[in-house]
């Protein structure tokens, strides 16, 4: 399977067919959304797209991890990572452009 990675070019390409903004109207409107989906996230807000998932900020606490080459414990400092959770139709839909 050929890896393609969709970038915000791309994104924005796709406003401009199918919306009809010029290029660069375009690239303004796909800067803006993700603009507002970074700042919300990093207020500690949710986002949640409607049939596509949610993304979250949760807080980790501190904790023992340890290197598996040397066997050796090591402090893994609290820290905010982003998560997502896929719709339900989302996972189907992955799923069903699996099956050949």
């Amino acid at each position: 399977m050929g890896e393609k990675t969709l970038t915000r070019m791309d994104l924005s390409e796709a406003v401009y067919r199918e919306v009809g903004l010029s290029r660069n109207e375009s690239a303004q409107l796909v800067e803006s959304v993700l603009d507002h989906i970074s700042d919300a996230l990093v207020s500690g807000e949710q986002v949640k797209i409607s049939s596509f998932g949610t993304f979250s900020v949760r807080d980790k606490s501190a904790r023992i991890g340890r290197n598996p080459k040397t066997g050796e414990e090591v402090p893994i400092l609290p820290r905010r990572v982003l998560t997502f959770r896929p719709s339900h139709l989302m996972k189907e839909r992955v799923a069903l452009g699996n099956k050949p």
